[in-house]
């Protein structure tokens, strides 16, 4: 086989990487142990090797004819791939099951909250039962709707995606309306891709103004206070971003450039409206660290000014009346609120209003209801709500569970009611009606997902991690479980780009405990849930140190008789995806499965996949073509960091063609390269699909069928029931 295979590769053929097709179980079954499971042996990949000279270090590149997503031979390969996949993971009893449950787990609608424009209300959803959410409306109430929408009513469609793409892969999502409710700009996702097309429906006639934008990475998008046309941010892979305005009735090509030039792809650049109108706030987010703000008065016509250029601190803004509210990490790692008056910004932030000092606890948000300020925070992962007078003082604080996620939005037009919204890795998504004076509840929107979380404990632990640093799990399970070291569990990681790890209700999870597992959420620096001290512990030349925690609390759960190395799987998407590859790499013999989505991979070349809409990430990740950050990122990447003849863990990755954020070609590859390398006999499959991407484009039954995979082919290599 080996020498035919070399051949092919040597002679000229129409087909230069001739891919085997798959044998019976039988011929290629592979012993594990010798009373293990066997399994087929995977589609024999070519290797063509391609040497790459960075920084005078050299790397050998088996796969890289891979990289050509468009290649009858990549194709061919990816086929292959998928029914290798489908028959490792097979149509068990287990996975028609699992399937039926996550059904019903993830089958309900959350909390609808209608948008009002003219004399309609509108929203979208999508109904229990249906493939994809679409767009409707109904007429507006004369006094405020006191109750949720109720997600089995009938209402008027006004964009139905399947009208669109009938397979369930298209969505669509409501951008602004005009001042007079007249006119809707809306977006359209063909597949995963995070480009989208711009269009403006005419909701009297129900049809489609000759107005629109091209698919493309759009920022925010808003109709002027005129009604006269629209501000946009597109932003192009080799030019970057920049805002423009469309009036009404015009081509697109003599749309006006107002702001973004000099600013290349590897930043964000986006705008928001405020001060009725008057101004534009255009903000330049250079990576997760750090923002610098503009203001563009649109009455004076002047020429957009600095308000804030330079500082190593993010910036969040938001016009509360006249005032322009930031929220930062300025001076503040776990970030204060600052307001300053457009009009008559000093240049020093130091001389801005202070509304909300920096507290112990991390302030991730706020709003205002009524006279008072509500202060999001988050102490030890869970929320925390605070309530502040109009003097600033502490009126109080909302009475929240441990463990819980929660979020307060205003209520009736009184200011004296709210809608708290509560969830937890054992309590689905709960809304209840907040008297703002007596602290009283009463349901608004129960949870109709059926799942008891009483059944279930949730804790949280502390573990350390190699360099001493403490930080919290979130570990739940049956009530009463044994803690033998025998218990299959799963570990669920990020750790990246000031992301912040809560304990939401996750079907998965759910799922998972119900078939005994244990499921744990560790919290890793580079996320943001200690403030940006702890992001910063975790980007650039400080990555590998969320490695280190995700190990590290891998060994907690086996060291504190949770599990134990042939009983421990772990998983991660996007970013999780890279922190999963590489902890496989570090440590194979601590995992038995692991599930690798959407991932980054190959963070040597990462710098070089320039079609994809991945450069803002090397100011979070390093760019390897620098040279102290190359021998940074040539330590963690997984892609590089795979070796011959070692017994890997099961491995499933999934990707699709239509990721373009994450390039697809590095799940392709790694894929590859573990198949060869691992000598375990466990497999390593890749789930493949042509319509998906970073952002979505999967319907719902083909969303519980991925999961269900997943949780089949990791629930059967730790051999549980």
């Amino acid at each position: 086989m080996a020498d035919s295979m070399r051949r092919a590769i040597a002679a000229p053929s129409s087909r230069p990487f001739p891919l085997l097709p798959l044998l019976p179980l039988a011929a290629l079954a592979v012993c594990v142990a010798a009373c293990g499971p066997t399994y087929p042996a995977p589609p024999e990949t070519a290797r063509v090797p391609v040497v790459d000279t960075l920084h005078a270090v050299a790397f050998t590149d088996d796969y890289r004819w891979l990289e050509d997503q468009e290649s009858a031979e990549t194709r061919a390969w990816i086929a292959e791939q998928n029914a290798y996949a489908q028959q490792i993971v097979g149509d068990t009893p287990l996975r028609t099951e699992l399937e039926g449950r996550l059904r019903e787990l993830m089958d309900v609608p959350g909390a609808i909250f209608p948008r009002r424009a003219g004399e309609y209300e509108y929203f979208s959803f999508r109904k229990p039962g249906g493939e994809v959410g679409a767009i409707y409306r109904r007429p507006a109430p004369e006094e405020p709707d006191e109750g949720p929408v109720d997600p089995t009513g009938e209402f008027e469609v006004v964009i139905d995606p399947l009208d669109l793409h009938p397979d369930g892969t298209t969505s669509v999502s409501i951008l602004d309306f005009s001042p007079d409710g007249r006119l809707m700009l809306y977006a359209i996702r063909d597949g995963g891709r995070d480009e989208r097309e711009v269009r403006i429906r005419d909701l009297a006639s129900g049809e489609d103004l000759p107005d629109r934008l091209p698919p493309y990475l759009y920022g925010n998008i808003a109709f002027d206070p005129e009604g006269d046309g629209f501000y946009y941010s597109r932003r192009s892979r080799e030019t970057g971003a920049r805002i423009r305005y469309h009036r009404l009735g015009t081509d697109i090509e003599e749309d006006e450039e107002l702001f973004g030039e000099g600013h290349g792809p590897e930043r964000f650049v986006n705008f928001s409206l405020g001060g009725d109108g008057r101004w534009l706030v255009y903000t330049v987010q250079h990576g997760w660290a750090r923002t610098d703000v503009y203001l563009h008065d649109r009455r004076s016509g002047a020429a957009p000014a600095p308000l804030v250029v330079g500082a190593p601190a993010r910036f969040s803004t938001r016009f509360v009346e006249d005032e322009l509210f930031l929220l930062t990490n300025l001076d503040a790692p776990r970030n204060r609120l600052l307001a300053v008056d457009p009009a008559n910004p000093d240049p020093d932030p130091a001389a801005w209003r202070e509304v909300l000092p920096e507290a112990d606890d991390l302030l991730t948000g706020y709003r205002f209801i009524g006279d008072d300020l509500y202060a999001d925070y988050l102490r030890n992962v869970s929320s925390r709500i605070v309530r502040y007078g109009p003097n600033g003082a502490v009126k109080g604080e909302i009475p929240i569970p441990a463990h819980h996620v929660a979020t307060l939005r205003s209520h009736g037009e009184d200011g004296d009611e709210a809608l708290l919204t509560l969830t937890s890795l054992l309590t689905p998504s709960t809304v209840v009606k907040l008297d703002l004076e007596t602290m009283e509840t009463e349901d608004w929107l129960p949870s109709s997902v059926p799942f008891d979380g009483s059944e279930y404990e949730l804790k949280q632990v502390w573990y350390t991690s190699e360099d001493g640093t403490r930080a919290p799990m979130y570990i739940a399970h049956r009530a009463g479980l044994a803690l033998d070291g025998r218990r299959p569990a799963l570990l669920y990681g990020y750790g990246g780009f000031n992301v912040n790890l809560l304990p939401r209700f996750d079907a998965r999870a759910a799922a998972w405990m119900e078939r005994g597992g244990v499921y744990a959420i560790a919290t890793l620096r580079g996320g943001g849930e200690f403030g940006e001290e702890w992001h910063r512990d975790g980007m650039l030349e400080n990555k590998p140190n969320v490695f280190a925690d995700f190990i590290a609390a891998a060994e907690w759960l086996v060291d504190n008789g949770y599990t134990n190395p042939n009983r421990l799987a772990i998983r991660g998407g996007s970013n999780g995806g890279l922190l999963v590859g590489s902890a496989l790499t570090k440590r194979p013999d601590l995992f038995r499965a692991v599930f690798c989505g959407f991932p980054d991979l190959d963070m040597v070349r990462f710098y070089q996949f320039t079609d994809a809409n991945n450069m803002p990430a090397l100011l979070e990740y390093g760019n390897a073509a620098v040279a102290e950050e190359f021998e940074v990122l040539r330590t963690f990447s997984p892609y590089q960091n795979v070796r011959d003849g070692v017994d890997y863990p099961a491995v499933m990755l999934t990707q699709g063609d239509l990721d373009t954020r994450v390039p697809p070609l590095q799940a392709r590859k790694m894929t590859a390269r573990l198949q060869a390398a691992s000598t375990s006999g466990l497999p390593v499959i890749l789930d493949y699909d042509p319509r998906a991407g970073h952002a979505g484009g999967r319907a719902f039954s083909r969303n519980v069928r991925n999961t269900a995979m997943e949780l089949a082919f990791l629930l059967q290599q730790l051999g549980a029931p």
